[in-house]
């Protein structure tokens, strides 16, 4: 039964590729369409997984910017020793 609906989808979906195939040119109502309607299908985060997860990020950029600034200054410093 699962197989039969994965054919079927699989089949939809390439006779809307065919349809689109047939169709030349940017249809801007048909773009705008197609981008709300996938946009629908996006599981948006709640405010405090995306504000977890910001922070999560942040910290991290700033981490490797430290570590990669700390191991800069110290290859300039090695550098002034050996030459």
């Amino acid at each position: 039964m699962a197989k039969a609906k994965k054919e079927d989808v699989k089949q939809e979906t390439i006779e809307k590729s065919e349809k689109k195939e047939e169709k030349k040119g940017f249809n801007l109502t048909e773009f705008v369409g197609e981008t709300k309607e996938e946009l629908g299908k996006v599981v948006w985060p709640s405010r405090q997984q995306l504000l977890s997860e910001s922070a999560a990020v942040i910290l991290m950029v700033t981490l490797v910017a430290t570590v990669i600034y700390l191991v800069d200054n110290f290859f300039y410093w090695a550098s002034g020793k050996v030459f």
